[in-house]
């Protein structure tokens, strides 16, 4: 592992050393409470716990990138190990305080990353941390070179960029890897059987996927061709398990809706698990019908007019 920064580090931030962070200085903010489990005799947020807090808002900051941890680094061929934490304590958090972490990433170098982490009660800045991690090949946990996609996607980010894209096609094109994402969500994880997910219905959809920055599909649904009466059918709505609640369904929703209203229908109509109906209510989608069962699942119709 290497013992100083690289040479060849980049700095993404012009702030001067000797200032104190203010929120305007990251894009990046993950919000907590305080719990009464985290402060000490003093009642104040035991010291410890602040290198937790940031340690989970970098958890946060890769869903972020829209980049399903553990896959991204297979997919990257490394893992990132922390080399060094500071911790800056200028003031205290509270119980009950609702605080928010900021989290940018200051500097790449040949095999490092440089994390700056900021805690704000509102505006007021009470601690700040750097973060120095190694990307390293986790086998033998020697350092090996940031890969180019990951620089590219972390200097994205920072720079106000769209961490993923929506692509719509038929299922000989997107079948293979939005076919996998099902299968995880669907068959693995909420235990539908196999034979009761797959059915002819795929090769005359239109499906939509939503790709991260390193072509992964964190997303995926499919559109069925228009009944006679202008409505249409939207349906295997699927979002990665860790990235969820992060704007890619409404996106995907977004894409088939839009689909669908250029080529000229006029209803979508989905069968919404009772577990996702709050979501689909917020797409502007409202309850038809009573609710039943599916694939021993508890469904509702929903209907939204384009």
């Amino acid at each position: 592992m290497p013992q100083s920064p690289d040479p060849s580090e980049k700095t993404m931030s012009n702030t001067p050393e000797t200032s104190l962070p203010t929120r305007d200085d990251f894009r990046f903010f993950h919000r907590l409470r305080v719990r009464w489990a985290e402060v000490d005799m003093q009642k104040i947020v035991f010291n410890a716990h602040y290198l937790m807090y940031f340690d989970t808002a970098i958890a946060d900051y890769w869903r972020a990138l829209a980049l399903p941890y553990e896959e991204a680094m297979l997919h990257l061929e490394g893992d990132l190990y922390v080399r060094k934490a500071t911790v800056d304590y200028r003031a205290s958090g509270r119980v009950d305080d609702v605080l928010d972490v900021a989290m940018k990433c200051r500097r790449i170098g040949t095999s490092s990353l440089v994390f700056d982490g900021a805690l704000f009660r509102r505006d007021q800045y009470l601690v700040g941390c750097e973060l120095v991690y190694v990307f390293a090949d986790p086998t033998t946990q020697t350092s090996r070179p940031v890969p180019a996609p990951l620089r590219e996607i972390l200097l994205g980010f920072e720079a106000g960029e769209a961490m993923t894209r929506v692509e719509t096609g038929d299922w000989d094109t997107l079948g293979a890897e939005a076919g996998a994402l099902r299968r995880h969500v669907f068959i693995e994880e909420q235990g539908i059987p196999e034979e009761m997910e797959w059915d002819l219905d795929d090769a005359r959809s239109t499906h939509a996927v939503v790709r991260n920055r390193l072509g992964q599909v964190i997303a995926t649904a499919r559109l069925l061709p228009a009944e006679a009466d202008g409505s249409a059918h939207v349906g295997r709505v699927a979002v990665h398990r860790v990235l969820r609640g992060e704007g890619h369904g409404e996106a995907l929703m977004a894409a088939l809706e839009d689909f669908a209203r250029r080529r000229g229908d006029r209803t979508i109509v989905l069968n919404a698990q009772r577990s996702a109906e709050r979501f689909y209510l917020r797409q502007g989608y409202a309850v038809s019908g009573e609710p039943f069962e599916e694939v021993g699942i508890p469904h509702v119709e929903m209907r939204k007019a384009l």
